[in-house]
C-alpha cells in the first residue's frame, strides 16, 4: 500500500505470475473507489481473494515412501488376545510385543506367546536398524528375573520368548541374569517352553555357555542382514562373529534359530549366499521379514520387498534345508515361535 491518504484509499499490488512462459505481468491496481467509510478490513478480504486466484508455482516437499498395501496390519481380536490383554493392563506388566509395536501382537498373544526384552532398554550398541536407545546402561537389577518369571505366570503364557540389549558394558555380557531369569521361570512356571534370542557376547564363547547350559527350547541370534551390508547396519557386530554364535548353538545341541531383514538395499544373490552359510553353521529355524524404518535418523526402507518374493525366498530356503521358513512382509522373530518346537 502507498500514497495512503485519509479521503482515499489507494493500492497498488505488483504480482508476477508464470501465466506464459517467459512472460512477467505486472498487475497494477489502483482501488479509488474506496473511500475512508469502507473499513481497510474489507480491502485486506479483497487482496486474499484476488491473491489466491493467482496460480503461483508449487514445489513438493520431499515425501516419505508410502508402505504397500500388503503391510497392514490385523487388528488384535479373539478371546484369548482379550484375556491377556487384561491380565497386562491389571497388573502392568511389561512386554517387547507392546514397546516395540509388533504388527503380530494379536496373533502371537492369541496363541500363548509373548516375548520380553531384559537387562535394561539401553543398548551399549548402535545398530543403524533398531529403536533402543544407545547409550550407558543403568546397574543391573537383580531381582528382574523374579520380575519376569512372575509375569510369565500371570499372563499363563505357553511359550516365552526372551531377548534383551546388548550389555558390553559387563564383563558376563549380562549372561548371568540370562541363566536366572531362565532358571526363574521354569520353577514359576515348568510348563511353559522357552525361547532364548541372544546377543553375540563380543566372542566370549564362555558368557554364551553359561546360557546354553540352561537349555532352553530353541536358541536364536539374528544375522540380521547379508555379509555386504553387516558393516553399514550392524556398526559393532560382525557377521562370521554371528555365525560362530550359531554353531556354537548348534553343536550343544538345541534348536537353532537366526533372521534376517529384508530392504536394507541387499540384492536376490545376497540372500542366497546368506542362506548356505547359516546352513553351514547349522541353523534349523529361518525368519525372513520386510525391514521397516523406525524413525528417519534410521537406515531407510531401500526397498518395499513383495510377498511373492517372500513365498520364493521361503520356497528356496527349504529346498536348501532348513526345517523351518517363516517369510513374509510381517514376520518378525518370535513370530509363529511356538511353531517351531520340532525333533532335532
Amino acid at each position: 500500500m502507498s500514497n495512503f491518504r485519509p479521503d482515499v484509499i489507494g493500492i497498488k499490488l505488483y504480482v508476477k505470475t508464470n501465466l506464459k512462459p517467459f512472460i512477467n505481468f505486472r498487475i497494477s491496481i489502483n482501488c479509488n473507489i474506496f473511500r475512508k467509510t469502507l473499513h481497510v478490513f474489507w480491502v485486506r478480504v479483497f487482496l486474499l481473494i484476488f491473491v489466491a486466484m493467482i496460480e503461483l508455482p508449487v514445489v513438493p516437499a520431499e515425501q516419505k515412501p508410502r508402505k504397500p498395501d500388503w503391510l497392514r496390519v490385523k487388528l488384535p481380536v479373539g478371546k484369548e488376545y482379550a484375556h491377556v490383554r487384561s491380565l497386562v493392563d491389571t497388573h502392568k506388566l511389561h512386554t517387547i510385543c507392546e514397546s516395540g509395536n509388533c504388527p503380530n501382537m494379536g496373533e502371537c498373544w492369541g496363541a500363548g506367546t509373548a516375548t520380553f526384552m531384559i537387562l535394561g532398554n539401553i543398548c551399549t550398541r548402535s545398530c543403524s536398524f533398531c529403536a533402543v536407545a544407545t547409550g550407558r546402561p543403568l546397574a543391573v537389577d537383580t531381582d528382574e528375573p523374579n520380575r519376569v518369571a512372575n509375569s510369565v505366570k500371570l499372563m499363563q503364557v505357553k511359550h516365552c520368548v526372551i531377548t534383551s540389549v546388548d550389555r558390553d558394558d559387563l564383563k558376563d555380557g549380562g549372561s548371568t541374569i540370562w541363566a536366572e531369569t531362565i532358571n526363574a521361570i521354569r520353577r514359576e512356571s515348568p510348563e511353559t517352553t522357552l525361547e532364548t534370542l541372544l546377543p553375540d557376547f563380543r566372542g566370549q564363547w564362555d558368557n554364551l555357555a553359561r546360557v546354553l547350559e540352561t537349555r532352553p527350547e530353541v536358541v536364536s541370534h539374528n544375522l540380521e542382514t547379508v555379509r555386504r551390508l553387516t558393516r553399514e547396519v550392524r556398526i559393532q557386530a560382525k557377521y562370521d562373529r554371528s555365525l560362530e554364535a550359531l554353531k556354537h548353538i548348534s553343536e550343544a545341541g538345541l534348536r537353532t534359530k537366526s533372521g534376517i531383514m529384508l530392504g536394507l538395499g541387499e540384492k536376490e544373490e545376497d540372500v542366497l549366499e546368506a542362506m548356505d552359510d547359516l546352513l553351514a553353521a547349522g541353523v534349523h529355524i529361518l525368519t525372513l521379514g520386510q525391514y521397516l524404518q523406525p524413525t528417519r535418523n534410521h537406515h531407510p526402507v531401500v526397498d518395499w520387498i513383495h510377498p511373492d518374493q517372500f513365498a520364493f525366498y521361503k520356497q528356496v530356503g527349504l529346498d536348501k534345508g532348513f526345517k523351518y521358513v517363516e517369510s513374509g512382509p510381517l514376520v518378525r522373530s518370535s513370530y509363529h515361535a511356538e511353531k517351531h518346537l520340532f525333533e532335532i
